[in-house]
């Protein structure tokens, strides 16, 4: 007896009928999603981590107040070096270099040369001090008017004063060389030691504050390092259980991380008003001293660019510390 074949409507039917998905299904994500959501979480872990910054103020205040002491520190010496340095810029106009004329030279000769070098582009302008008038003022500097009223002749030569428009010392000194070879003076002498001696010792000083900032900074730095290794400590419990349900190191992480950039940018900021306020408490007397001087002399702060230097880079060593103390004691800390 045969088999009855099956139908072919009915081997259709099953081969067009739909299969039904069984089982969870795969969801791609496109990188404009996962980018948004890696933002949002960076956003509420900066603000947490402030937050838990905030929730303990005195122990947050006293290490803040130690790293704003060590920033303020080399940051308060570069403005004072800054504004020696400014100051020096209004003090290197004074250079002038001395023309010593020659014994044979008359009183109109030397005033036409004075006319004559003030008409030079390198040169502001010149004082002419004749013979007489250079034996007076030796008389009262020196103390020895009675010895020199028996004299017969007045020993001293004319002089022409010179105030250069360049207040560079080598093109001072360059411009010196050239008056030396002028028929009617006997020797040039710039009278610019001082300057040169003020500014080695501002070149000193801005090496001094350099290296005084490298080392407070790797302070800040170790600081930093050792307030986040004893919040990881703290927070033992909490990586363990994090790491158990499968976060990884970058997640892990990125709290502390944002715990030291707020603990540097704290610092920048409080090192700033420690600044300003020191600025501030002494402008009135040194106001007063320019006065005297009849100078125009004014302090001057950081500025704009500085400040934003100082913040970034304060924030940058709180990261540093961060990352790596997170680095030194993470890999301790793993689940059993």
């Amino acid at each position: 007896m045969k088999r009855a074949a099956p139908s072919r409507t009915t081997s259709k039917a099953a081969v067009n009928k739909p299969s039904v998905p069984r089982g969870a299904s795969l969801q791609t994500t496109t990188f404009a999603q996962r980018f948004t959501s890696y933002r949002n979480h960076h956003k509420v872990v900066a603000v947490e981590s402030l937050q838990r910054l905030l929730s303990t103020p005195l122990p947050t205040l006293m290490t803040v107040m130690v790293l704003a002491i060590a920033i303020a520190l080399p940051a308060g010496l570069y403005v004072m070096l800054k504004n020696a340095q400014l100051l020096s810029r209004d003090w290197d106009g004074s250079a002038q270099i001395s023309l010593y004329l020659k014994q044979n030279i008359s009183e109109v000769d030397g005033k036409n040369l004075a006319k004559s070098l003030e008409r030079r582009v390198d040169i502001g302008r010149t004082q002419f001090i004749s013979k007489e008038q250079a034996l007076e003022e030796f008389k009262l500097l020196s103390g020895f008017g009675d010895l020199l009223k028996e004299l017969d002749e007045n020993p001293l030569p004319a002089v022409v004063v010179v105030y250069p428009t360049q207040r560079d010392a080598a093109l001072a000194e360059q411009l010196r060389v050239t008056l030396d070879d002028f028929q009617q003076v006997e020797s040039a002498e710039l009278d610019a030691e001082w300057v040169q001696r003020l500014h080695a010792m501002l070149d000193l000083g801005e090496r001094l504050v350099f290296a005084l900032g490298f080392g407070l900074g790797l302070a800040v730095l170790l600081v930093v390092i050792n307030t986040i290794r004893l919040a990881i400590e703290a927070r033992r419990d909490e990586i363990v259980i994090v790491k158990m349900v499968g976060a990884t190191d970058a997640f892990v992480r990125r709290p502390f991380l944002y715990c030291g950039l707020w603990y540097g940018l704290a610092g920048g900021i409080v090192a700033l008003i420690i600044i300003e306020s020191v600025l501030f408490w002494v402008d009135s007397p040194v106001g007063q001293l320019a006065d005297l001087y009849s100078s125009s002399f004014d302090l001057s702060g950081l500025g704009f660019g500085n400040t934003l230097s100082l913040f970034l880079t304060s924030a940058f060593i709180g990261w540093l510390g961060a990352w790596l103390a997170v680095g030194q004691h993470l890999r301790a800390i793993e689940p059993r």
